[in-house]
């Protein structure tokens, strides 16, 4: 039984309000299967990077348990480039640069290692690297999450629509699942986007917390409020890979745990945007994540008198 987490493994460049990076790891893959090994030491990547990646990055990796055999490195190439500035709201951002590089011609492989997916957790890519995926798996994952982006909406609706009727949860943000609905009202939204396919539906709100629908049943998690928040860029990718890190834990897919697992991959989200790029990731105590979590807990807790 294993996890697997395809997306990018890239560099970034960040400005926001509160300073501005070179070029650092970022991609979300990284962001995910970071987050992930918090909860599950048996977390694969399937990713592709260029030659000017550092091998002390991809150690980095396996020191936090992650297997990297299916991170290929191609020889001679330059690894995917994103550079961004964030607005002083940190909800809204300009790109400045993207470099596709190694990304291009991405081909997933999935090495005969990896054939033992019982989760999977497909990162913001186009819909039918997405597909290749889950057909190049012998055996259908007990749990696939998707995660997406208006991008796609704007020049690949028809594959992407094919690709949500393939996995059982879609991660999405509030302003996607309108366009992707067209329906304003988020309720009346996931309604129409649960009946495309996925059981679950996800809607982030950035920080106004996080939306969960399946069937009739909604739940409303909160966001923790922050003094400071340096850096937004892997948020969305470190929930959901807190998120099916602790499902992969537990081992137990149902509305119950889904809630549980988004009140743990919030939690990671609020460390990451805490510092710029995974700097906040690596180095996370048990302790720390224990405490953060009992926050939102404590966050939402209330008794009512009669």
């Amino acid at each position: 039984m294993s996890l697997i987490i395809i997306g990018t493994v890239a560099f970034d460049a960040i400005e926001t309000p509160f300073g501005k990076t070179d070029k650092i790891v970022g991609g979300a893959a990284t962001y995910a299967s970071l987050a992930a090994s918090y909860f599950y030491n048996k977390a694969k990547i399937v990713a592709v990077v260029g030659n000017d990646f550092p091998q002390s990055d991809i150690d980095s990796f396996k020191e936090h348990g992650i297997d990297t055999e299916g991170l290929q490195v191609k020889a001679g190439e330059k690894s995917f480039f994103w550079s961004g500035k964030y607005h002083n709201d940190m909800n809204s951002r300009d790109t400045l640069i993207t470099e596709l590089n190694v990304l291009e011609n991405f081909d997933p492989i999935i090495p005969e290692s990896y054939q033992d997916c019982d989760y999977l957790m497909l990162g913001n890519l186009t819909p039918q690297v997405q597909q290749t995926v889950i057909k190049r798996l012998r055996n259908r994952p007990k749990l696939i999450v998707m995660d997406t982006m208006n991008f796609w909406m704007d020049i690949m609706m028809d594959d992407l629509l094919e690709t949500i009727k393939l996995v059982d949860v879609l991660t999405i943000n509030d302003a996607e699942a309108r366009q992707l609905s067209g329906e304003y009202s988020l309720v009346k939204a996931a309604k129409k986007i649960l009946a495309m396919g996925p059981k679950y539906l996800i809607i982030k709100k950035g920080e106004h917390g996080a939306l969960l629908f399946h069937e009739d049943q909604i739940f409303s998690a909160p966001a923790l409020p922050l003094a400071e928040v340096f850096d937004p860029t892997g948020a969305g990718d470190t929930f959901a890979g807190g998120f099916i890190g602790y499902l992969a834990k537990v081992g137990t897919i149902n509305f119950n745990n889904m809630k549980n697992a988004i009140i743990y991959g919030s939690a990671l989200a609020s460390f990451c945007v805490e510092k710029f790029g995974t700097e906040k990731l690596l180095n996370l105590t048990e302790e720390e994540v224990a405490a953060r979590i009992q926050q939102f807990v404590e966050l939402s807790a209330f008794t009512i008198e009669a």
